[in-house]
């Protein structure tokens, strides 16, 4: 099994941040944050993308019951994952940046291939 970063968060707190994290990549195709923060959004976003890709009944339910916002599923599965129905794997690019001004925290864009 893959090690988690547990990204100095609670484990609550993380699923939330993450949730959103991949909710937000999924709306918009792209996101900045830090590297280790979208590496792991690389992770869940490949899995979700990989269910929607089945496109079931069952893969859809899974899908909601990660991705809270139907608007995002509904364009997860009619718009995102048909693009990548010859693809298997590696959905998602992390593109590091450099060190953030502020505290020098390494950022990365995390985008839809």
């Amino acid at each position: 099994m893959a090690t988690l970063r547990k990204l100095g968060r609670p484990t609550a707190h993380r699923k939330a941040m993450l949730r959103n994290q991949v909710t937000s990549l999924f709306r918009n195709g792209r996101i900045e944050t830090t590297v280790p923060r979208a590496k792991e959004t690389q992770r869940m976003a490949e899995k979700m993308i990989t269910l929607a890709k089945r496109g079931d009944l069952h893969a859809r339910r899974q899908v909601l019951a990660y991705i809270y916002d139907e608007d995002v599923v509904t364009k997860l599965f009619e718009e995102i994952a048909p693009n990548y129905s010859e693809r298997d794997g590696g959905y998602t690019r992390v593109l590091k940046l450099g060190p953030r001004r502020g505290d020098g925290a390494e950022i990365a864009i995390i985008e839809l291939v």
